[in-house]
């Protein structure tokens, strides 16, 4: 499966895409660090985690897309690797919903295609797979970040303390979200209508 606006894609990530990841998270490290997901130190006495290999990082991610859990995104733009979205913690019954987490190369930051590749992946949450509200979790400091929820008329719900481990410490996040109901002509098409330069 792939989702496809323009130069901008969202496909599922793969074994082989492993060179090219690594070489564009490499490039990044600086700048991707103080926003990327750590592992908190053990407890007294608990085993030392180890931050996943490639291969088991997407050997995970398969398992939990299998178990419905998880929708794992390579982010391509101009046909190559730029980023990577996941929609993760899916949770059905009476819930329905899931949230977002992305990064993006900076060589292309700034050209629409986080905003993009976001409002693919909710427009497919909502209307292929049958979600119904998704969250966007972001620092307060991470300002890159909450323009992209901001552009596609995500709503603040709120500051949630110490909520993720952060960069080597726990970390507030502010709460985005979005239901069905609020898009009802698609995410995607909101976006675009609201480019600067997009006719109304």
């Amino acid at each position: 499966m792939i989702l496809m606006d323009g130069a901008i894609a969202l496909r599922p990530i793969k074994l082989r895409d492993q060179r090219e990841w690594r070489e564009v998270n490499r490039r990044n490290r600086d700048w991707l660090r103080p926003w990327e997901a750590t592992v908190p130190p053990p407890g007294p006495g608990g085993p030392v985690a180890r931050r996943p290999t490639y291969r088991q990082m997407v050997r995970h991610l398969r398992s939990e897309a299998n178990a419905g859990r998880m929708l794992p995104f390579a982010i391509e733009y101009e046909g190559r690797l730029v980023g990577q979205l996941t929609v993760a913690g899916i949770t059905w019954g009476s819930m329905c919903s899931g949230h977002i987490g992305y990064w993006v190369d900076q060589d292309v930051a700034g050209r629409g295609v986080m905003p993009t590749a976001v409002a693919l992946a909710v427009d497919h949450c909502f209307r292929s797979v049958g979600l119904h509200r998704i969250e966007v979790c972001i620092r307060p400091e991470n300002g890159p970040s909450r323009r992209v929820v901001e552009k596609l008329g995500f709503r603040e719900e709120g500051l949630r303390p110490r909520y993720l481990h952060i960069d080597g410490a726990w970390r507030d996040h502010l709460i985005f979200a979005l239901t069905a109901e609020e898009v009802p002509d698609g995410l995607l098409r909101r976006w675009h209508q609201a480019r600067p330069g997009t006719p109304r």
